[in-house]
């Protein structure tokens, strides 16, 4: 077996390894709800929030700045997570970018995608 497949291996089974722990640590606080309707939801506000963030940084290979939305959906949550794309100097030109993230009730990434893409000094004007 080549390399590249046995690293494509071991990073499935880290991978699994995670959902595994997160699904057995979700059972720890004895199904007590946590920001939000738990048996509705299937995981609270702040582990959808961690979830999201975590498997963007898996697809993306960059970390999040920060999630700046999370709300509960029919199908579990949708989160925006914030993204630096492009580090400039100065910083207040790095480029970043919002991605639109949806997780099912069990906190698993179901689909993402960019939604807008603006330099770290922009402030957003309204109306």
């Amino acid at each position: 077996m080549a390399a590249g497949e046995e690293d494509e291996t071991e990073r499935l089974r880290r991978s699994s390894s995670k959902k595994t722990a997160r699904k057995s640590g979700d059972a720890r606080d004895g199904g007590r709800a946590s920001g939000t309707n738990r048996a509705a939801r299937g995981v609270s506000t702040p582990q959808a929030m961690r979830y999201a963030a975590e498997q963007l940084r898996e697809l993306l290979g960059r970390a999040p700045e920060s999630v700046s939305a999370v709300k509960p959906t029919e199908d579990g949550w949708q989160a925006d997570v914030e993204v630096l794309e492009l580090e400039r100097v100065p910083g207040t030109t790095s480029v970043m970018a919002s991605y639109r993230v949806s997780l099912d009730r069990d906190g698993e990434l179901v689909a993402y995608e960019r939604t807008r893409r603006y330099t770290r000094g922009q402030i957003d004007r309204s109306g």
